[in-house]
């Protein structure tokens, strides 16, 4: 048995609970993880009001990511071995004691790192490493804009935006509380986006060209001006639909300015297709991090019985950075 965190039906952060449930074992190319820390992200309040439930054969407790150690190795497992500090990319489970992974989503943990700030690696930087760059395909002195202020993802996104395209224009919206830490992480240009239009802040900023990119997880009420803030061929990647999911779309001028609108999740891809973001990760990015020019920012940690506590600090969007959960 294990401790883990349980939900005693769907709704807010009160169905939230620690209790036991039996230990994972590690099946077919899985390596079982021993959790040292894990971490809290949108989707987990997503599942936890009963949207978004979990793929397939893959556990059903909350956890989309971990960092510990390999405990035990499943069959077929190659190029790990037991006590190697790991994090790892899973479909379900990072809230408990131990969690199973594929072993093809594990990456080594760089020396420099410590297990909270890897367990805010695997969901975030892969999200924004895979819809900017394989996806968005941004480039070295393109113009992008990210929504999300001091989330997750878009503190991911801003660091590897300044890291692999240094030259590129990062346009930000965030909120009035938050502009001046976006600003000093790497953004060159912070939008209120309670106070401001930013499609016109856009236009302004870009000198009416627009942008190349956009990173959005609002979707349906940012639409419209996130179509007005794309350049003539620019792509519109949608990661969430936090504010609707549905919308009208002027297809006529899509047309004309040759615009894209592509929707990506991360956790509902096939085991192999995340496997090769995760090699491609690895040799992109993990170095930078090795080398200490992207580390990742953890806002606060909470112990695993006080999650309830860290889903409401995000629910509030009272964080920047990561929220850690340790075991």
């Amino acid at each position: 048995m294990m401790k883990a965190v349980l939900l005693e039906g769907f709704g807010g952060p009160e169905v939230l609970a620690l209790g036991e449930v039996e230990r994972p074992s590690p099946g077919q190319e899985q390596v079982l993880i021993r959790v040292a820390a894990t971490s809290v992200n949108r989707p987990d309040i997503v599942q936890r009001q009963g949207n978004y439930p979990a793929p397939k054969g893959d556990s059903e407790v909350l956890g989309l990511e971990v960092a510990g150690t390999i405990e035990s190795l499943g069959p077929g497992v190659e190029g790990w071995r037991e006590g190697d500090r790991v994090m790892a990319l899973v479909g379900g489970g990072g809230y408990a004691e131990f969690a199973v992974a594929h072993a093809g989503h594990v990456m080594a943990i760089p020396p420099s790192m410590c297990f909270e700030q890897a367990a805010c690696v695997c969901e975030t930087y892969l999200t924004a490493y895979l819809n900017l760059f394989r996806i968005g395909g941004l480039r070295d002195g393109d113009s992008v804009l990210l929504h999300g202020g001091g989330g997750g993802v878009n503190t991911a996104a801003i660091q590897l935006c300044r890291a692999l395209t240094p030259n590129a224009q990062v346009i930000v919206t965030a909120s009035p509380a938050k502009l001046e830490r976006v600003l000093a992480l790497g953004a060159d240009k912070v939008i209120d986006y309670r106070n401001q239009d930013f499609a016109e802040q856009v236009r302004i900023h870009t000198e009416k060209r627009g942008v190349q990119v956009i990173l959005d997880h609002i979707g349906a009420p940012y639409l419209a001006d996130n179509l007005k803030s794309l350049a003539v061929g620019g792509r519109l990647v949608v990661i969430g639909v936090m504010g609707g999911g549905k919308a009208e779309v002027n297809l006529a001028l899509m047309m004309v300015k040759r615009q894209q609108i592509i929707g990506s999740v991360l956790r509902a891809r096939p085991i192999q297709e995340k496997s090769d973001i995760i090699r491609d990760f690895s040799e992109t990015v993990l170095p930078r991090m090795a080398e200490g020019g992207i580390v990742p920012l953890v806002d606060r940690v909470f112990a695993l019985d006080q999650v309830a506590d860290a889903h409401r600090r995000m629910e509030h969007s009272a964080h920047f950075g990561k929220i850690v959960l340790t075991p």
